[in-house]
């Protein structure tokens, strides 16, 4: 599979995000519907996945500066208990 350049990513992420952002405040109108179906759909086939989740999941994990683990399996893991003795 192809995969998009890191700095394609983060435009349509921060493209992606202002279009929901302005979409929130000002109101839903069919310009800007149809301009976050386009870069939802394209965030989608740049990351090889079938919903917005997670094509936004699997965007930021590409970007520059994105943690290798992820949060949840560090949450979910078990204390450890260093010392050996009672």
């Amino acid at each position: 599979m192809l995969m998009a350049h890191p700095a394609v990513l983060d435009n349509l992420v921060a493209e992606y995000d202002a279009l929901r952002l302005v979409n929130a405040e000002a109101g839903r109108t069919e310009e800007i519907h149809r301009r976050l179906e386009d870069v939802s759909y394209t965030l989608c086939v740049a990351t090889g996945t079938r919903d917005i989740d997670a094509a936004l999941i699997a965007a930021r994990h590409r970007l520059p500066g994105a943690r290798v683990e992820d949060d949840s399996l560090l949450a979910a893991a078990p204390a450890r208990e260093d010392r050996v003795g009672p």
